[in-house]
């Protein structure tokens, strides 16, 4: 079932996507070489915890940490580890934060030191495919619109767009309805309504769009080993648009 929240749940969802931004630039000064993943989730853990929330992913069918670390040719869903990293990575970090019961996703790529060309144009494209998307959002739109558009996106700068993992719809659970997927035609879809909010997470690989799983049942990788990014919003739909939750425009 898809929810429409009301003001005090959004409220408790901006504190939350408020929370999340927030660990994403306290993390950000450590992203460098020789830094373990672990150690990173580590510092991750204890900032969600300082400010009164719970990190979301802990636990969260059987995960075994609290943010996800995807380095490189790591599309989603990497456990922090001892892996160090290095310079001319990438890596993922996918923050999840629950505050009074309600959650904020967002996951951002960053570059470790320097990084390739072909590195820099799949950050700098895959961050501009996600606001590709969150521009077509507004109530009476149908969601295909919004998936199209990514898709059209990838297409143009010639990225693969990963097709087994979509976006989702959130609030009281982590994961809700609808499905947010980066790939469809503009016919598909629900059509949102105002104060419905969905996390929009397009994840775009270098190479082919194939991916599979490792043997840990968790870490998904490209099928060429090639780079992927990954960049996501928590948002809810406005009348005339949308408001980003886990971004830096959520202090006012």
């Amino acid at each position: 079932m898809i929810t429409i929240k009301s003001d005090y749940e959004l409220s408790l969802m901006k504190e939350a996507g408020r929370i999340v931004y927030d660990t994403h630039q306290y993390l950000k000064p450590y992203i460098k070489a020789g830094i373990t993943t672990e150690e990173l989730d580590k510092l991750a853990y204890d900032y969600i915890i300082s400010r009164g929330a719970t990190p979301s992913c802990l636990g969260y069918e059987g995960f075994p940490k609290s943010i996800c670390t995807s380095v490189n040719e790591v599309v989603v869903h990497g456990i922090p580890s001892k892996q160090k990293l290095k310079n001319g990575d990438i890596i993922a970090i996918d923050i999840c934060a629950c505050y009074k019961g309600y959650h904020g996703d967002s996951a951002w790529s960053y570059a470790v030191g320097d990084i390739s060309k072909e590195k820099e144009y799949l950050l700098e494209h895959t961050e501009k495919a996600l606001y590709e998307g969150l521009s077509k959002i507004k109530a009476g739109v149908k969601l295909g619109v919004v998936s199209h558009a990514i898709e059209e996106y990838a297409k143009k700068h010639k990225l693969g767009v990963v097709r087994e993992l979509v976006g989702h719809g959130i609030g009281n659970q982590l994961h809700e309805e609808p499905d947010v997927p980066n790939y469809g035609s503009e016919d598909e879809g629900v059509v949102l309504k105002e104060g419905m909010t969905i996390a929009v997470e397009p994840m775009l690989n270098l190479g082919t769009r194939k991916v599979y799983l490792l043997d840990d049942d968790w870490t998904i990788v490209t099928g060429d080993n090639k780079p992927s990014a990954h960049f996501e919003h928590t948002v809810v739909v406005t009348r005339d648009g949308y408001k980003i939750l886990t971004g830096d425009d959520n202090y006012e």
